[in-house]
């Protein structure tokens, strides 16, 4: 290598020779120096082959890369040290909002395989760290530019009608697309898993069809049931083919065949909400009436085959028209009465008023008048509060009558004038009790005991004797 004219530059580039070799010799060299000198059309060959070789699809593979490079290619990106993620995101969001005028989703979807080729670059050791890895994508939400919806069951009987007295479209008859429309409605398989299926894919005695790993979207052999008709008529569709020759001869083109049976049906491509009933809305058909038929979520993940429960409950599961008004129909009643109101109505006291209640009206219960109505006599040797005992009140319902015309009648007629107003017809001698005082009251006439019993031993006085004086 030849110096600089410079003696002071000559001297810094030997000096760098110099650290160089040192970290040559002691092992500690710049891995990635030769990787960041090779154009990024070379690391974007390899990195196609990578994702042939961990078993991605050929057409996965090319429009993952082709992805890439286009886009690499619009921000002037020529080795990995010309990457910026100020640069990318420019680009995308002329995109954007340019002509190409793309959507959300899409926009996700060049960020995403470019933030992949970037980390398959540092897992490949050619790269220390990726600078696009704080890049965040958009909100799909915000932008919906073709949103699904899923088909209503008397819709894809017009459409199987419809389909088989239809001739040839797209290189299928009418027959044979009726028998893939009714299978993708069923089991929901997508379209690249429907090409691939062969004679021998159905087991059609166990109703059963099988879906190879290699085909399949998580690279897993999948087994899904099939309905007993259906595996009827498929062993019509099937009889005298090879195991081995492909069921359905599915192109590239299936939205515009599906679009084309849809007007045969009378069936709107895009309703008025915008959604589209494209080949793919059949896979959310079968979400859809899973749901609809109370299929437990974990029953329709695994029929579904995702990976994450969230994304069958909420974007492979709509709503079919009547079932709102159906769901609020099974709320509860509330014109019916309240069991409290039933109860009243049993025991007569339904409607009424406080105001009633206290007034003595005729529709009390005698239950509630020893709760009303003072006592006019009580035993001394017990507190004001055992006076509602349940023996006491017991004996209370039982000697009181209802209110009748503003009265309390009682069988013994011992009660207090304060409570009635007919005059007692008392003994003779005797005088009423006090409320409050103990030593002025008449044990013989306590409700808990009787005057004229044997165990009171009760001897009458002379009317002369005055046991108690009104002075007291």
């Amino acid at each position: 290598m030849k110096a600089f004219k410079d003696k002071a530059a000559s001297q810094q580039l030997a000096a760098k020779l110099e650290r160089e070799a040192e970290l040559a010799r002691a092992g500690v060299v710049d891995r990635y120096k030769e990787h960041r000198k090779r154009p990024l059309v070379e690391h974007l060959a390899d990195f196609e082959q990578s994702l042939l070789a961990k078993g991605a699809t050929v057409r996965h593979a090319e429009q993952t890369t082709s992805r890439v490079r286009r886009l690499m290619n619009a921000c002037g990106f020529k080795t990995w040290t010309d990457i910026s993620a100020s640069k990318l995101q420019t680009v995308l969001a002329e995109w954007r909002h340019g002509d190409k005028n793309l959507s959300a989703q899409t926009f996700n979807f060049y960020l995403k395989h470019a933030k992949q080729f970037c980390r398959w670059m540092v897992q490949d050791r050619r790269a220390s760290e990726s600078p696009l890895q704080h890049l965040q994508g958009l909100n799909v939400r915000t932008d919906r530019r073709h949103d699904r919806r899923a088909l209503e069951p008397d819709e894809v009987r017009r459409l199987l009608e419809a389909t088989r007295a239809a001739g040839e479209r797209f290189g299928m008859s009418g027959y044979e697309r009726a028998v893939l429309y009714r299978l993708a409605v069923e089991t929901g398989l997508r379209r690249n898993e429907l090409r691939s299926l062969t004679v021998a894919s159905f087991d059609l005695d166990k109703c059963t069809v099988t879906v190879e790993a290699a085909y399949s979207k998580h690279r897993r052999q999948d087994m899904l049931p099939l309905r007993p008709d259906t595996a009827a008529e498929l062993k019509g569709f099937l009889a005298g083919k090879l195991p081995n020759v492909r069921v359905f001869s599915v192109g590239d083109k299936t939205c515009k065949m599906i679009k084309a049976d849809l007007e045969a049906a009378g069936i709107p491509y895009v309703d008025e909400s915008g959604r589209y009933a494209d080949f793919h809305s059949l896979r959310h058909t079968t979400g859809s009436w899973l749901a609809a038929n109370g299929v437990h979520p974990s029953v329709a993940q695994a029929i579904m085959r995702h990976s994450d429960i969230n994304l069958t409950m909420s974007r492979y599961t709509h709503l079919f028209r009547g079932q709102e008004s159906e769901a609020v129909a099974k709320l509860p009643d509330l014109s019916l009465p309240s069991s409290q109101h039933q109860e009243n109505v049993a025991t007569g006291t339904d409607n009424m008023s406080v105001e009633v209640a206290q007034s003595g009206s005729e529709k009390l219960t005698p239950k509630l008048t020893p709760e009303l109505t003072p006592t006019a006599y009580f035993d001394s040797n017990h507190s004001a509060a055992n006076v509602t005992s349940p023996l006491i009140r017991a004996e209370r319902i039982e000697n009181h009558k209802p209110l009748k015309a503003g009265r309390l009648d009682n069988k013994s007629e011992v009660l207090s004038p304060s409570v009635t107003d007919k005059k007692l017809s008392r003994l003779a001698g005797l005088e009423p009790a006090t409320f409050g005082s103990v030593d002025r009251r008449s044990v013989q006439l306590s409700y808990r005991r009787n005057p004229y019993s044997p165990q009171t031993n009760y001897r009458p006085q002379k009317k002369s004797v005055l046991l108690y004086s009104r002075a007291g």
